[in-house]
């Protein structure tokens, strides 16, 4: 069973003003993902997610060009030996780093789908797991910056619907996020998990000033305080503070995450499988993870990556949330694939069909080409 053929899709679907969302990473104004479809000789048809890194063009390329070139001929259930072909030839040397692994993610995410679909097995099988309830946070694009009264509202509303934990967008300042951190916390009973995601948004002060409250406010973990490789402020952060730290959705595979794990300071281990090389180098990190009793709570991107996540949070020991995109309007979870994306009273289970276990619409995928310009404003 060869590969014949991979085709990315860069897909930009544009947010509706009044739908917009701000948090530390900008104003979303756009969705961006890239769609990757693999066939093979046998006429198997598997699909794969690349995060779009801000470059959705430029992922798509990488993948229409130069991973293409490298692995069409081989065996599409060859999971390892393609990984391995793109990473010496690209990853490891001179290649386009980040890029690579975020590119190369898509296409292994379809040769799972195809791995599937050619036994009849779902992914979370193949992979070893079993169909079980995953608990869902509420996160996503939604929580972000707004008045305390407007948040408790929204946080009420993911408590009505059967979430019991919530992820509150910060890195705003110090002074507003403690603020809607205690508002949140006053607004509901400590069975509530409350989570804190900075997008990357804080300083070293910042944090110091913002962490106290956190910790009156009892909040599960801080994601993301700093940028992925300031590996000084998250040591600085960990020493001086009893709040676990979260991190890992902008690390890229095993290698970064292998340092990520050693440096201690990082409780919560957050890879997204469309940047960390797949769902073959996600299983890698889980098991990494595993032997250090670290848990794996994985990032999320857009429908097709969802799908796969939830094969990969059934298939692994030490799994953890699922992050659900709670978003009022995002047609990549509702109408890309079907069955759509759907969270029941807190959780989501595996589906069942062979491979992904989902059909994708490419009329839509056609229907929304990538464009020019920043996805965050």
């Amino acid at each position: 069973m060869k590969i014949v053929d991979i085709v990315a899709y860069p897909v930009s679907v544009p947010v509706p003003e009044h739908r917009r969302v701000t948090l530390g990473i900008g104003t979303m104004v756009k969705r961006d993902s890239v769609f990757v479809k693999v066939t093979t000789d046998d006429g198997l048809v598997g699909w794969g997610e690349s995060h779009h890194g801000r470059a959705h063009l430029a992922i798509a390329a990488l993948v229409n060009t130069t991973l293409k070139g490298l692995v069409l001929g081989m065996d599409a259930t060859d999971v390892n030996g393609v990984w391995s072909r793109i990473y010496k030839f690209q990853l490891a040397s001179h290649g386009m780093g980040a890029a690579c692994a975020m590119a190369m993610s898509g296409i292994d995410i379809a040769l799972w789908d195809i791995r599937g679909k050619a036994v009849g097995w779902p992914i979370y099988k193949l992979l070893g797991g079993t169909a079980r309830d995953i608990p869902a946070y509420a996160g996503g694009i939604s929580l972000g910056y707004q008045p305390p009264a407007s948040l408790v509202e929204e946080v009420g509303s993911f408590v009505a619907a059967g979430y019991k934990a919530v992820k509150l967008r910060v890195g705003d300042t110090p002074a507003r996020d403690a603020e809607r951190a205690r508002a949140v916390r006053a607004a509901f009973s400590d069975d509530l998990v409350i989570l804190a995601d900075a997008n990357a948004g804080y300083t070293a002060e910042d944090a110091r000033r913002v962490v106290p409250a956190y910790e009156e406010a009892g909040l599960t973990w801080l994601e993301e305080p700093f940028p992925a490789h300031d590996w000084r402020s998250y040591r600085d952060l960990h020493a001086i503070s009893h709040l676990p730290l979260a991190a890992g959705e902008n690390h890229y595979t095993r290698f970064e995450f292998s340092r990520l794990i050693e440096e201690g300071a990082v409780a919560f281990l957050q890879p997204d499988i469309s940047k960390t090389g797949g769902i073959t180098e996600t299983m890698r990190i889980a098991a990494m993870a595993s032997a250090v009793k670290l848990p794996i709570h994985c990032h999320s991107s857009m429908g097709i990556n969802m799908v796969a996540t939830v094969h990969v949070l059934s298939a692994i020991e030490n799994s953890g949330y699922f992050e659900a995109d709670c978003s009022v309007d995002n047609p990549l979870r509702d109408s890309l694939v079907n069955p759509a994306v759907r969270v029941s009273n807190g959780a989501i289970r595996p589906n069942e069909g062979p491979g992904l276990g989902i059909e994708v619409d490419e009329e839509m995928i056609l229907r929304y080409p990538g464009e020019v310009g920043p996805a965050y404003v």
